[in-house]
């Protein structure tokens, strides 16, 4: 059941249909504040893929009454920091400052978002940053994997598609093309703004009323469904190591397995003392770095392993890795169970003293689920999970379809058909 939530958070919706929810921190001298835009990379087109990024990029780069280095400096001058990031789901910008600069921030802020002058000149310049961007992460294994997992695991569609785009597409992405779609996208409808720290909920809904009256308010185009696929990708590439991604479909947000799922992520390869890392690190040590992780999105979700390893030691470590999936399915101990909990609930309780931290995940929850969400009632749906929820989602998640990706000296690796047979043994 929801749980009422402390009289230090509080939403308001204004007529236009923009959202704000902020959350007073007494205690803290600072404020963070940000516009927490709901598209991504799965928003795109084969077309246009990378033009969420690209966006983002853009939108630091000049407006009608400030220039890109002017932003910098008004944020700097204080002694504030400024950022974004685009996902596959979100587009985020931020700021955090001292608290009496509050407005300053919702002012530059609003200002990128509705006045960008998007320059020619200043598009060319950042077309070259984000080519460099391209190539950096297509020298990085251990980065690039992890496209190759996604566009197998929902291949040929948006979900699928890389955030930064292809060196082929940003070359031709055009200043229409970027206006057209922050129009499209960046309605009241579609942005969700959100603040956390030492503040005052009124004031920060009279500047947003001020900064962002400029903002469309028709309602953003609907996202396409994301269909997991699976399957199989591997790239021979003169390594060190030998990079490797096994996955599976998962679970939404919204799924009432969300928390089982992280608790299993958690147990099987969240930390040193999981499953995975004691076994194929600490005692046959055949890596240096293994991990898993659950990877939750508004309709779908993916489950993945990660590990890098030498070209001899591949062979023996999938298969060791497949033991271990079905092993936890055997069953598992309490104090298991009773340390995910505490590693999820201390990174949760953790994360509540950190104005920026609290900016975004309230944002997110709105704009996942439509309220705020008091931390109580995360923790006890935390608690409420059972070992039979952990064995039943593990049982579920890995019968699925899997999704396999490998980079590097992969003449070792075991095919997709030997891992699917191994996996159903």
């Amino acid at each position: 059941m929801p749980h009422s939530l402390p009289d230090t958070i509080n939403v308001t919706t204004l007529d236009n249909g923009l959202t704000i929810v902020t959350e007073r921190m007494d205690r803290v001298e600072t404020v963070s504040f940000g516009a927490y835009v709901s598209i991504g990379t799965r928003d795109e087109t084969a077309e246009n893929n990378g033009v969420s990024h690209f966006l983002e990029h853009m939108a630091f780069k000049g407006t009608e009454r400030r220039s890109a280095v002017r932003i910098a400096e008004e944020i700097e001058n204080v002694g504030g920091y400024i950022n974004a990031y685009t996902a596959r789901e979100t587009t985020a910008y931020y700021v955090k400052l001292l608290k009496d600069d509050l407005a300053l921030g919702v002012d530059i802020i609003g200002d990128i978002l509705t006045h960008s002058t998007f320059l020619e000149a200043e598009i060319e310049r950042e077309r070259g940053v984000i080519l460099q961007e391209i190539g950096q992460a297509n020298d990085t294994p251990d980065d690039i994997i992890f496209d190759h997992f996604q566009e197998q695991a929902f291949a040929d569609q948006p979900m699928g598609r890389p955030t930064l785009g292809t060196e082929e597409l940003v070359a031709n992405i055009t200043r229409d093309t970027l206006m057209g779609y922050m129009h499209e996208h960046y309605t009241t409808h579609n942005i969700t703004i959100a603040a956390a720290g030492n503040l005052h909920h009124d004031e920060v809904v009279a500047l947003v009323k001020t900064h962002f009256a400029d903002l469309p308010t028709h309602n953003a185009p609907q996202t396409r469904h994301a269909d997991y696929t699976g399957g199989d990708r591997r790239t021979v590439k003169e390594l060190d190591q030998a990079h490797l991604l096994l996955g599976f479909p998962s679970v939404s947000y919204k799924d009432p397995d969300h928390y089982p799922v992280m608790i299993l992520s958690t147990l099987l390869g969240g930390g040193m003392s999981s499953r995975l890392f004691q076994e194929i690190r600490e005692k046959r040590g055949l890596v240096y770095s293994v991990y898993s992780f659950a990877s939750p999105f508004n309709d779908s979700g993916i489950f993945g392993i990660y590990a890098g390893t030498g070209e001899k030691e591949a062979a023996e470590l999938v298969p060791v890795m497949i033991h271990e999936l079905r092993r936890l399915q055997e069953g598992l101990t309490t104090e298991e169970l009773n340390r995910a909990r505490a590693q999820l609930k201390s990174s949760l309780l953790m994360s509540q003293e950190s104005t920026s931290s609290r900016c975004e995940q309230l944002a997110r929850q709105l704009q996942i689920h439509g309220r705020a969400i008091a931390t109580g009632e995360t923790i006890e749906r935390i608690d409420n999970v059972t070992e039979g929820d952990i064995l039943r989602v593990a049982k579920t998640l890995f019968s699925g379809t899997p999704t396999f990706t490998a980079m590097g000296p992969i003449a070792q690796v075991p095919t997709l058909a030997d891992i699917t047979t191994k996996l159903a043994a």
